[in-house]
């Protein structure tokens, strides 16, 4: 366990608990700036709570950030399947501004089950990227070398974060507005937590195959790879590429090229992951690039309950300052470590692999 003061690693872990909700359901439009401090508060809980207890879980087991992605889906399956179970329930956006996207998600019906796939991709994949991974990556990202790849919380703080988590989401399913008064069959519940399980042990499976964090030094006497990964700004590009890409054609087509440009995604990110130099940066800039295009999108996209033009063009402005400035203090924190470190290496003596 760290050495480091209570109140060093409890601030990381507020953070996140606050930031997870901002990002999950705030960042990408569906609120105006003065409803956004009312849903980080009431979703800080669930949210929080899940980003919290993933990014315990894989810095305990050594999980990497494939098993961090894996967490998260599983999350997603539960969130939407089990909690709120909007992923089973048709209905669940008609009484928002969304309710027009009814028809294109009944296009995707799977049969004998009763969800739609595309809405099924969509909100999986937005927990992934979203509630799960930018706003660990941007935490950590402002947090020193060691601290990033340590846990935060002892046993009491986990169970706290277990008991918020766990709290939060018994509020929603019990709430009217949570679960809109449905109730999944036994069936749709069975298969939800058959695959977020099949997730979650693929995940812990992970610590077996995991490689060294991030700006980890090569181990003495163990050849560095030939090539380098790519500036940060190609695995960036890649995630919103993927993230732009899976919205762009209706109907099964949609749903095929989603999951393929997920997966060619993250088959490029492991890969260059894997290489000597793979450090914070890119970490940040691949983490935060889902983030950075879904505040750009925000401007064409509704909030939940209907707001007026002024209202939602302030809701929108705010969050791309908010994104604007979380992203550009993260990656001057990261360059600023990365450049102390290089100054205080012995001289002749090169410094560990850049942040």
């Amino acid at each position: 366990m760290t050495t480091e003061p209570p109140r060093r690693r409890l601030v990381p872990a507020i953070a996140l608990l606050l930031l997870a909700p901002w990002t999950a359901e705030c960042s990408w439009g569906g609120f105006t700036l003065t409803g956004m401090p009312f849903v980080v508060l009431v979703l800080a809980p669930m949210y929080g709570g899940a980003a919290l207890l993933i990014r315990e879980t894989a810095r305990r087991f050594g999980l990497g950030w494939p098993g961090i992605a894996l967490l998260a889906a599983a999350f997603g399956v539960i969130q939407a399947g089990l909690v709120d179970q909007s992923l089973f329930n048709p209905g669940f956006l008609d009484d928002t501004e969304f309710a027009d996207t009814r028809a294109a998600a009944e296009a995707t019906l799977v049969p004998g089950l009763g969800f739609s796939a595309r809405q099924a991709v969509d909100y999986v994949g937005n927990h992934v990227v979203l509630t799960v991974c930018a706003p660990i990556a941007l935490v950590e990202s402002y947090l020193g070398a060691g601290s990033r790849a340590r846990p935060w919380l002892g046993r009491p703080g986990l169970t706290a974060a277990a008991l918020l988590w766990l709290g939060g989401s018994l509020l929603v399913f019990a709430d009217d507005g949570g679960r809109k008064n449905f109730l999944a069959s036994p069936v749709q519940l069975a298969v939800a937590t058959g695959v977020a399980l099949a997730l979650i042990t693929a995940a812990l499976l992970r610590h077996r195959h995991a490689g060294p964090p991030p700006d980890a030094p090569t181990p003495a006497g163990r050849p560095q790879t030939e090539a380098g990964p790519p500036r940060p700004l190609r695995p960036a590009l890649v995630v919103a590429a993927a993230y732009v890409g899976s919205t762009i054609a209706p109907g099964w087509p949609g749903v095929v090229l989603a999951l393929a440009l997920a997966g060619i995604a993250a088959a490029l990110l492991t890969r260059w992951s894997r290489r000597a130099g793979w450090g914070q940066r890119h970490v940040l800039a691949t983490g935060s690039a889902g983030l950075v295009v879904a505040a750009a999108l925000a401007y064409a996209v509704p909030t939940y309950a209907p707001a007026s033009p002024a209202a939602a063009l302030v809701g929108d402005v705010a969050i791309s300052v908010i994104v604007l400035l979380l992203v550009g203090g993260a990656w001057w924190r990261v360059t600023a470590v990365r450049d102390r470190r290089r100054a205080a290496a012995p001289a002749g003596r090169p410094a560990s692999p850049p942040a």
